[in-house]
């Protein structure tokens, strides 16, 4: 153990004398050599963000847990405490800023999906059952719902009558992803939802089917799956796995639609996945989920990933 806190000590000793040895090299700091040296995205601004947080500055180390609003005044006092001027380094204060926005967005958004997350259910809500009963209508459009609690929930993948009660583990998070997926993308949510009950009879026509007389593949209940993936996204976003990703596609900060587009994305992967595994039952599930979770973590791990490059909430902004 002590062995191990002097390696670190002497390697953190090293490190600052690297610094020190570059900047009079260079004649630049290290947040100039990282934003004239690393292109716009992941790789940029994690390691800017590295650079913050493991600074002996105290301004630069709360840098990274300022208010939106504050940024603009934080990058001047940054720039002012490195001895920067300004208008011969305009790039950087772009740049920075631009790193930072992503940076406190990404801490805000984990704030604002932890709130929903914490939030239940709650059936003498008119907004929550307003929410609900849009669900129903964006995945079932053609089929009326004969009553608020009813076997029908179980057609769009719920387990009993009343849907409140799968909430539970994610809260409204749950049916904030779920409705987002249904009418964002109505089409392909009502189709992923129609091969989750027959994942291979969906390739072919019924009259095909009978012919191949094919073992139908285990189809799995879209709703549940879909708080489960809510789940997987959660953790994915909590556990610091998706700034990667956010950091790639959101220019500036990154919001709650992005992590609801994310949520699609895993949907339709998931569904792609769970076919091409073909589990022999449903009790396959968890290994299923562990396997596909496994898979995106892995590419999460290469900084020029992002999962679903195109946002509509992204679109226009440009990461300088």
């Amino acid at each position: 153990m002590l062995i191990q806190v002097c390696l670190y000590f002497y390697c953190k000793f090293l490190w600052r004398c690297l610094k020190f040895v570059m900047r009079k090299l260079t004649g630049r700091c290290e947040l100039q050599r990282i934003c004239y040296n690393t292109k716009p995205g992941a790789s940029r601004t994690m390691k800017i963000e590295t650079s913050l947080r493991g600074s002996k500055s105290k301004l630069l180390q709360t840098s990274v847990t300022v208010h939106l609003d504050a940024i603009e005044k934080t990058i001047e006092d940054i720039m002012e405490l490195k001895k920067i001027n300004p208008d011969i380094n305009p790039q950087l204060g772009i740049s920075l800023q631009a790193c930072l926005l992503q940076i406190v967005g990404y801490r805000n958004l984990i704030a604002d999906v932890e709130k929903l997350r914490r939030e239940p259910y709650d059936s003498d809500n008119s907004q929550h059952e307003e929410m609900l009963l849009k669900l129903w209508k964006f995945l079932k459009p053609n089929t009326p719902l004969a009553s608020r609690i009813s076997k029908q929930w179980c057609e769009i993948g719920f387990q009993g009558d009343d849907p409140k009660t799968d909430f539970r583990g994610m809260g409204l998070l749950g049916l904030y992803n779920l409705q987002y997926f249904a009418e964002r993308d109505a089409t392909a949510a009502q189709q992923v939802l129609s091969d989750s009950l027959h994942p291979k009879c969906s390739k072919f026509s019924k009259t095909e089917w009978e012919q191949k007389r094919m073992d139908k593949a285990i189809g799995y209940s879209f709703a549940i799956v879909g708080i489960n993936i809510t789940d997987l996204a959660y953790n994915l976003l909590v556990s610091g796995a998706l700034k990667t990703h956010f950091y790639n596609v959101a220019p500036e900060a990154p919001t709650l639609s992005h992590f609801q587009q994310t949520f699609c994305y895993l949907m339709h992967e998931f569904h792609k996945f769970w076919i091409e595994e073909d589990p022999m039952d449903i009790m396959e599930f968890n290994r299923v989920r562990e396997k596909f979770r496994k898979r995106i973590v892995k590419q999460l791990q290469n900084p020029e990933m992002a999962l679903c490059p195109h946002f509509a909430a992204s679109e226009g902004l440009i990461n300088i």
